[in-house]
C-alpha cells in the first residue's frame, strides 16, 4: 500500500446479500461512500460457515471457510474486513481471532489454503458494519450528511442477539456499544431525523435459524418483540441483521394468524433510513421496494422526496 498508515476497507457480503438479505446490502454500498469512506468487495469470496457450520467437517473446516476470505482480501492489501451481516460477522470475526491467538490452528488452516496457492498472516481486523460507522464516521457526519430528515417516524432499534454478543464490547470488538443495552441503533435513526422510542426488546431473541426450520417453536418469541415495538408506537422496526429482519417480517402473518393479533409493522435495515435521510434513491440504494410488510409509513419512505 503507498500510505501504510491509512486503512483499507474490504467488504464481505456474505450469502445472503444474494437472496433475503439484498436490500441491507443495496442500502450499505449506497450509504459507505456517502458518509466518506472507501470500500472494495472481496474477490471471489465464500460461505464464512454460518450456513453449513454445523452439518460436519468440525473447527478446522469452518474456521478455513473464514480463513479463505481473510487471505482473498488480505491479498488485496486490505487492513480491515466490513461485513454488515451479524452472522458473518460472528463467524469471520470469531475464526480471525482464533487464527490470530493458537498458532497450530493457524498453520492448519494455511495447510488447507495451500491447497488454492492461498494463505493468511493474521494481519487484519474483521470489523462489524454498525462498528465502523460509529467508530470511524460518528453520528455528528451522519448528521451533517442528512439532507431528507426523518421527521415523524417513530423507530424501534431492533439490534437482535448476534450484532453485539459477544465482541461489541470488546477491544478486538471495537468497544463501540454494550451487550445487554445498546444504543446505537437509537443513535442512528435520531441522527436521521426519526424518534427512537423505548423498546425493552432490542436484543432479544427472535429465534433465529431455528424460525425457518421449526417456526412454531419461536412464534411467540416474534411475537413479543412486535408488541414491545406496537405498545412503543413504533411505525418500523430497525434492525442491523438480515435472519432478524427475516423472520420478524415475514412471519407477522403467521403470528397474526396464531394469536389473533393484527401486526403490520415493516421491518426496515437501519441504512435503509440512512440512504432516505441522506436523500438517495428510495428503490436503487435504499431497497425499500424489497420489504413485504408495508404501512403507510412505509409508503411515505418509498416515494421519493
Amino acid at each position: 500500500m503507498s500510505d501504510p498508515g491509512k486503512k483499507k476497507f474490504v467488504y464481505y457480503p456474505g450469502c445472503s446479500s444474494q437472496g433475503s438479505s439484498k436490500h441491507l446490502d443495496q442500502s450499505l454500498r449506497a450509504i459507505v461512500p456517502a458518509l466518506g469512506l472507501e470500500m472494495e468487495e472481496i474477490d471471489d469470496w465464500n460461505c464464512c460457515g454460518a450456513s453449513v457450520g454445523n452439518i460436519g467437517g468440525g473447527r478446522l473446516a469452518t474456521t478455513t471457510l473464514s480463513g479463505r476470505n481473510l487471505a482473498k482480501a488480505e491479498q488485496q492489501q486490505a487492513t480491515d474486513v466490513i461485513t454488515g451481516c451479524a452472522a458473518c460477522y460472528l463467524n469471520t470475526h470469531g475464526s480471525n481471532e482464533k487464527i490470530k491467538a493458537d498458532i497450530a490452528l493457524r498453520r492448519n488452516v494455511n495447510e488447507s489454503l495451500a491447497v488454492g496457492d492461498m494463505s493468511y498472516e493474521a494481519n487484519l481486523q474483521v470489523r462489524h458494519a454498525c462498528e465502523v460507522i460509529v467508530n470511524e464516521v460518528g453520528f455528528d457526519k451522519i448528521k451533517e450528511r442528512v439532507t431528507n430528515p426523518l421527521e415523524g417516524l417513530k423507530v424501534a432499534g431492533y439490534v437482535g442477539c448476534q450484532t453485539v454478543r459477544p465482541f461489541a464490547n470488546t477491544e478486538s470488538g471495537g468497544n463501540y456499544d454494550t451487550f445487554d443495552d445498546p444504543e446505537f441503533l437509537d443513535q442512528f435513526a435520531e441522527a436521521c431525523g426519526a424518534e427512537a422510542v423505548e423498546f425493552d426488546f432490542k436484543t432479544s431473541c427472535c429465534g433465529g435459524s431455528v424460525a425457518v426450520i421449526s417456526p412454531e417453536k419461536t412464534l411467540h418469541l416474534i411475537k413479543d418483540i412486535l408488541q414491545a415495538a406496537e405498545d412503543a408506537g413504533a411505525d418500523v422496526i430497525s434492525t442491523p441483521c438480515p435472519l432478524c429482519q427475516t423472520n420478524v417480517e415475514m412471519y407477522q402473518s403467521a403470528i397474526n394468524k396464531k394469536f389473533g393479533t393484527e401486526f403490520n409493522i415493516p421491518v426496515v435495515f437501519y441504512s435503509q433510513l440512512m440512504a432516505k435521510a441522506f436523500g438517495l434513491d428510495a428503490k436503487d440504494d435504499a431497497g425499500l421496494h424489497r420489504n413485504t410488510v408495508r404501512n403507510d409509513k412505509l409508503e411515505i419512505l418509498v416515494k421519493d422526496a
